[in-house]
Order: C-alpha cells, then sequence, then structure tokens
C-alpha cells in the first residue's frame, strides 16, 4: 500500500486531565474508487476505500462477483487518464480491459452504484445466489493445529502498518497452514481490504486458495465468507463475532469460522473438524 496516499494529516485537540493541548495526527485517507470496465463501457461499482492497491481491489471485486474466473480474463488494469488535464491520470478511476472472447453477466452487478467504506462493494445477500453459482462445498482434508489459530491475531496486529499510526483501518490477512503470514491488506473497509487480498492472489496466479488461512480484523460478515468462499478459502477467522448468515454460509458450504480470537481464545461456529484437537469432539 502506497503509505503516503493511505494516511492524511489533520489537527486535533486533546483533553486530558482537564488539560487541552493541540497536535497533529494522522488519520486513515478515505477516498471514492470508481470500477470501470473499458468493453463494455460500464462503471460497475463505486467505494470509498484507502488508497493503495487499487488494482488488486478492482480484480478482487470483479472475481468475487463472478465476471472473472482466471487471471487470463483480465487483460489490462489502468488508472483513467483525463484528455481534459493534459493526460493525467485519475487516481480515484480504475479502468478493467477484459479479455475479448468473454461476455459476462454485468445485471447482478446493477447494485453497485455506491457503497460505504462499512459496507464495502457488498455480495449477493442471498444463499441461493451462491447456490446457483454453483460454488460446491469445501473439501475437509486441511487440518491445523489449534497453536496456529492462536498465533494468527498478533501476528496480524503486528504487520498493520497503517493501524500502527491511525488506529481506524481494517486488515486481512493471507495464511499458510503452518501459521506464516503471506500476504496482509489494509483498507477502511474490511470488504475492500479482502478484495485486495484475493485480488492480488488472482494477479499472481495462485487462486484458488484451498490450503489457506484468511484472518480478517472486526466481524465476520456474510459478504466477507462469500468471498472467500468464491476464493475457495477453507479457514476464515476474525477478531469479532460473525453474523447470523455467516455462520450458515459456512456450514452450509463446509467453511471453518472461528470467531472472537484473541490471544489464547476462540470460538469456532463451523467446521471444527479441521482443527485437530477439536476433531474428537461432539
Amino acid at each position: 500500500m502506497n503509505q503516503h496516499r493511505s494516511k492524511t494529516k489533520s489537527q486535533v485537540w486533546v483533553l486530558e486531565n482537564s488539560q487541552v493541548r493541540s497536535r497533529l495526527d494522522q488519520l486513515a485517507t478515505e477516498e471514492p474508487l470508481e470500477i470501470r470496465l473499458t468493453s463494455p463501457q460500464k462503471t460497475v461499482a463505486v467505494t470509498m476505500r484507502t488508497p493503495g492497491a487499487d488494482f488488486e481491489l478492482a480484480a478482487g471485486f470483479l472475481y468475487s462477483e463472478g465476471v472473472v474466473r482466471h487471471r487470463d480474463d483480465i487483460q489490462r488494469i489502468s488508472y483513467c487518464v483525463d484528455a481534459n488535464r493534459d493526460g493525467q491520470q485519475r487516481y480515484n478511476i480504475v479502468n478493467v480491459a477484459l479479455r475479448e472472447e468473454l461476455t459476462p453477466d454485468l445485471q447482478p452487478l446493477e447494485r453497485h452504484f455506491f457503497t460505504t467504506s462499512a459496507c464495502g462493494i457488498c455480495g449477493k445477500a442471498s444463499l441461493e445466489a451462491l447456490r446457483l453459482r454453483g460454488c460446491p462445498v469445501m473439501s475437509d482434508s486441511l487440518e491445523v493445529s489449534t497453536e496456529v489459530i492462536y498465533s494468527l491475531s498478533e501476528q496480524l496486529r503486528s504487520a498493520q502498518s497503517v493501524f500502527s499510526t491511525t488506529g481506524g483501518i481494517h486488515a486481512a490477512g493471507l495464511f499458510n497452514t503452518q501459521g506464516e503470514l503471506l500476504s496482509l491488506q489494509e483498507d477502511v473497509g474490511r470488504h475492500n481490504a479482502l478484495d485486495k487480498l484475493v485480488g492480488s492472489a488472482l494477479l499472481t496466479n495462485q487462486l484458488p486458495l484451498s490450503d489457506r488461512i484468511v484472518m480478517v480484523s472486526g466481524r465476520s460478515s456474510f459478504e466477507i465468507l462469500q468471498k472467500c468462499l468464491m476464493a475457495r478459502v477453507p479457514i476464515v477467522c476474525a477478531v469479532s463475532a460473525p453474523s447470523s448468515l455467516a455462520v450458515t454460509l459456512a456450514r452450509e458450504f463446509g467453511i471453518t469460522l472461528v470467531g472472537f480470537l484473541r490471544g489464547k481464545r476462540f470460538n469456532v461456529y463451523s467446521g471444527k473438524e479441521r482443527i485437530s484437537s477439536l476433531c474428537d469432539h461432539g
């Protein structure tokens, strides 16, 4: 992530023990990003995001929505060039050129006119939609130790460089089954952070993520689980609670869902058979 653009300075007044002082504070930058397809020419989404990894965000969004399925479906990703401003790049508009032979169904994207960073670019709030996409149930062959799960939250927190100075940004981390942090993305929207993570994997030909673990800050929602399902992530962990629909999705499609992962404590809502010390418990 571009550290300069991801943070913005602001003057604040601090009240402490009845004493007032002024200082400069660092805020997580929040700006709109418009995602456009070049053929057909169409804006498919506008989201409030933290600048940085914009191409990965666009690629991850298009993948999670089923517009693209393979790295080769994307020919080129670029920032928009404004002909009226001496060819200057507009860093809040990303153009995506798809493979010429690709004719994606864009009707499901009609709902993506504008979303807030709190919501992210939300997926279909319907399990039936995922069934119609033909998403298969996850294989349960993967197994990890409790100690690996314990290690994830501190690793995620320690690697959050923008959070350490702003205190106001989400993260999504990708881990292997030994608990090694492979990749991390930050954004004011937790859904955007995950799209950046998945998009990075897509653009580097690492999908599917069938032998990986994803850890997100905050809570796990239906949209978080949907994006992980599309990327074939078998184990999803979160610092806070899951929503009821997230649990329903995880159970239906065989995802291990862990919540309230803090230090050496966590809850398992689905797929306990993938965690070695829980395999024999009813």
